[in-house]
């Protein structure tokens, strides 16, 4: 696959200059630096194909980026691959994939295994791209590959959980989903060890406030079960 553009952010100018180098021997145009906080601008002003992010930056951790660039709308439908030699066993690879990871690579790598990930990752998002369809229901439009939801036109500025759970919510309407389920589904807890609804409340009722009031009603709590969105208003 050639012509792609990546954004490499390491802080060890020595590895940074020899991947630079190895990606532009393989036709893949590089952008780097050394800096977490400006590969959260030239993500946002360049639109990089991918992302490559060490753990370890000085101003910030390669985490902690990952799950900015996942978190920011202007951002998060660009794909990244964490790197790391020091942060190696299964919970650093665990936490990177939380963070929102496309894909996890232990230092030091062969470049045609980085190169065959990049390919990868980019592969995947270019067949969720084409299968992208335009959520419309309720007079809400809803674009899950850039996660932007509109509402008459108007972008409604959502977190990343209130997306999710409002994707889970409105694809079934008059479903109702349990807490438990919805902890599971949304934030990828086991019940069985976390289960308290106080998140899924404040995330509601967040969720309520910023569709506003033709839309907050259709959230409906069913006590001692869960929530659903309720696609006829029923008066009484």
């Amino acid at each position: 696959m050639s012509n792609i553009r990546v954004l490499v952010v390491d802080d060890e100018r020595g590895f940074l200059n020899s991947l630079c180098r190895n990606l532009n021997a393989h036709n893949i145009d590089t952008v780097y630096t050394e800096s977490a906080s400006e590969a959260l601008i030239i993500a946002k002003d360049l639109k990089p194909d991918i992302i490559l992010t060490d753990v370890h930056l000085k101003d910030m951790d390669g985490f902690t980026l990952c799950k900015i660039i996942k978190n920011n709308q202007e951002t998060n439908s660009l794909p990244v691959i964490i790197m790391s030699g020091k942060d190696i066993e299964e919970d650093d690879i665990l936490k990177g994939y939380e963070k929102g990871a496309d894909d996890y690579i232990i230092k030091p790598f062969s470049v045609k295994v980085l190169i065959a990930k990049i390919n990868a990752v980019i592969r995947r998002y270019s067949r969720n791209e084409n299968k992208t369809n335009i959520i419309k229901k309720m007079g809400i439009e809803i674009n899950p590959e850039s996660r932007v939801v509109k509402k008459k036109g108007k972008i409604i500025n959502l977190t990343r959980k209130e997306f999710d759970l409002l994707i889970l919510l409105i694809s079934k309407p008059d479903k109702v989903f349990t807490i438990n389920e919805i902890l599971e589904i949304v934030w990828g807890y086991d019940p069985a060890l976390y289960n308290d609804p106080h998140t899924v409340e404040v995330h509601i009722s967040s969720l309520r406030k910023k569709l506003g009031t033709d839309f907050e009603d259709r959230i409906k709590n069913v006590v001692g079960i869960g929530y659903k969105f309720e696609k006829d208003l029923k008066t009484y």
